[in-house]
């Protein structure tokens, strides 16, 4: 089972929310759930989980992996994202039980390979959660997303038009994808920016969630 550091809702009591924040890749848990923190001012009765992935990373040997990468194989995004989605429902449906809610209470934040989890796994839900904010990733399956049941839980991605690791035109590739199979999607792309997060993606990701979330 997944596990990584929690935040408990700042105003105290039971949870209205969850939010469930998913790491790049050769990262940990660790390293987004400072957003958290600060996201619990706009979010005083939202609970944050950051897990870390299920695997060690070979290209970051004090890091985590959804799954590897090698760069080489144009199917492999696809196949990682499937292959890692059973442990990351596992964990949400038991952060949910923790906290007695449901997945329309849940939203998911990717940063990168988190993001690649987040789009694949949050619209094949039960149920669908209450959205989606993608930082600095890409749609590694778009056909999943046209099957039978698929959810369509609103989604915002932001991005940097400098980013050389995940360039910026796959902020565009997912939300054509997204669009196809009916979801709704926002995009930002943030002026000089590379890969990474800035204090305005931070800002346009809690007001979105704001606006998801159960008041």
């Amino acid at each position: 089972m997944l596990d990584g550091p929690r935040i408990a809702p700042a105003a105290g009591g039971a949870a209205r929310s969850l939010v469930v924040f998913l790491h790049g890749y050769g990262a940990d848990g660790n390293d987004l759930i400072a957003i958290g923190r600060e996201w619990s001012r706009a979010l005083p009765h939202t609970a944050f989980a950051a897990p870390h992935a299920p695997q060690p990373c070979a290209g970051a040997p004090m890091g985590r992996q959804w799954f590897p990468l090698t760069m080489r194989d144009p199917h492999e995004y696809a196949r990682g994202v499937a292959a890692a989605r059973p442990a990351l429902d596992a964990f949400l449906d038991s952060e949910l039980a923790r906290h007695g809610l449901g997945d329309r209470s849940l939203a998911l934040v990717g940063f990168s390979q988190g993001t690649m989890m987040a789009l694949h796994v949050g619209p094949q839900r039960r149920e669908r959660i209450a959205g989606i904010v993608g930082y600095s990733g890409l749609l590694a399956d778009p056909r999943a997303l046209m099957a039978d049941g698929v959810n369509k839980p609103p989604v915002f991605l932001l991005h940097g038009d400098q980013d050389d690791l995940i360039p910026v035109a796959a902020l565009f590739g997912a939300a054509q994808g997204l669009a196809q199979a009916e979801i709704p999607v926002e995009w930002h792309v943030s002026l000089g920016l590379p890969h990474g997060i800035d204090p305005d993606g931070i800002a346009f990701g809690a007001g979105f969630l704001r606006n998801v979330l159960p008041r």
